[in-house]
């Protein structure tokens, strides 16, 4: 028990603090989760919400939104809105850089980064604000909701008060990034997905006890075989690598000798990890959630209509996430490993590729990162639609198909395994064991 991990995990008092620092602000998260904003009756919110579980076709929108927020989205609280317009923003800022070199100039210059973060937090605001209004719409369609008259007073104050909370979510993991352990942003969707499991286990135990469910115990069975058969194919995917061997050329520099040796450029299978995932979700939740909301005074329009047919459930909106997955699958694997940027420094530094032409480096590099970005972004495709198929083939609620697949799988492995990684090297730094006696653990670098 002394050489134990976790014995060792507390005995340390910069992981000790680190730990406790990271529990806290989760704790503050979950609170803040739960605290309804100003002028909505909480007491009609859950009937309405209880009522809406029985509708699987009209509870489709508030099940996504819940499940992105930690189940904030139906308390209606500070914090409803979760970290979604903070990634959706960078998303945005992101495809400017590409889009708009003179942008791209700037951010790379001196200071740029701290610009960028600038210009991703003034930008957050905005889309809080857009977010925030069409939240005031859909609360004004739930009759007896809003408890304040006036209707204006009641928009400014909720607008007010939800752009208030999601930049305080924002602060709150950044504050785990720079004092805590793991990824800020990552790690509060990490614990809104957990916090949604103890409910869905739950409300899944009624659903095969009540004998009028369609849901047969027998298929529980398999769903859950085929979950940890999912989660253990999960975490060796994103074990695997590809290495690409470099040879550098022995270099005189002085009266010394450099150079001369071989190591290689490890490239993940899916080197964009859960990235594209949360990317796709998080694009189409902005415009979801502003046309599920108008479509509400729009009854039998077009925007009823678009919103129907963009049902997270749908076929449209699947095909469309399948095809913005396998986008941003691309799209951040250019970002953040440039095969430019990667030959050039190989060749600045007297290395090369064995087999490979140095003026032809930058072809071959490319070539390797476009035959694993594609299995690894249809992977990701695959897992994403799962709690979709989960729903049609075995009748699951979508509350419990999309916390038993999908999206929430591969953040809870994949933010899992980040976080693993650097607890195994704070250990190791220490001079202690690592989490694993062999081997080591990967991060995914979320």
């Amino acid at each position: 028990m002394a050489n134990s991990p976790i014995v060792n995990m507390f005995r340390i008092k910069e992981i000790r603090q680190k730990l406790c620092f990271t529990f806290l602000i989760l704790v503050v998260f979950r609170l803040g989760c739960v605290l309804t904003i100003p002028g909505v009756n909480a007491q009609v919110l859950v009937e309405y919400f209880n009522n809406l579980a029985q509708n699987s076709a009209e509870n489709s929108f508030a099940s996504y939104m819940n499940f992105f927020a930690g189940g904030a989205f139906e308390k209606f609280s500070v914090f409803m809105l979760g970290v979604m317009p903070y990634v959706s923003t960078q998303i945005i800022l992101q495809l400017a850089l590409i889009i708009f070199p003179s942008l791209k100039r700037a951010v790379q210059e001196d200071g740029g980064q701290r610009k960028f973060a600038a210009w991703t937090r003034i930008g957050t605001v905005f889309v809080c604000l857009i977010q925030s209004l069409a939240v005031t719409v859909y609360a004004s369609s739930i009759p007896g909701a809003i408890a304040i008259e006036n209707q204006l007073a009641f928009k400014l104050l909720a607008m007010l008060t939800v752009t208030t909370g999601a930049m305080i979510t924002i602060w709150l993991g950044d504050q785990i990034t720079a004092h805590g352990i793991g990824n800020g942003i990552s790690m509060l969707i990490f614990a809104g997905i957990v916090a949604r499991l103890p409910s869905a286990v739950i409300e899944l135990v009624q659903k095969v006890g009540d004998r009028n469910s369609d849901i047969n115990a027998v298929f529980v069975i398999i769903v859950l075989l085929m979950f940890v058969g999912i989660i253990a194919f999960v975490v060796y995917e994103q074990s695997g690598e590809r290495k690409i061997p470099v040879h550098y050329a022995k270099r005189v520099v002085g009266r010394k000798m450099y150079g001369g040796q071989s190591t290689y450029i490890p490239f993940k299978i899916n080197p964009s990890g859960v990235i594209p995932v949360i990317f796709a979700s998080s694009f189409l939740t902005f415009p979801l959630q502003i046309i599920s909301s108008v479509g509400k005074y729009n009854n039998g329009g077009w925007v009823t209509r678009l919103s129907t047919i963009l049902k997270p459930t749908g076929l449209v909106y699947n095909v469309l996430l399948v095809l913005l997955i396998i986008f941003f699958a691309y799209f951040y694997t250019q970002v953040t490993l440039n095969p430019t940027e990667i030959a050039k420094n190989i060749r600045e530094n007297g290395g090369s590729i064995p087999g490979i032409r140095t003026d032809k480096t930058e072809e071959y590099m490319q070539k390797v990162l476009n035959r694993l970005v594609l299995p690894g972004s249809l992977y990701l495709a695959l897992i994403a639609v799962l709690p979709t198929l989960i729903q049609i083939l075995f009748n699951f609620p979508q509350s419990i198909a999309m916390l038993m697949g999908g999206t929430s799988l591969l953040i809870l492995v994949g933010v899992d395994l980040d976080t693993m990684s650097q607890v195994e090297a704070l250990l190791k730094m220490h001079h202690s064991e690592g989490l694993v006696k062999k081997g080591k653990i990967k991060s995914r670098n979320l």
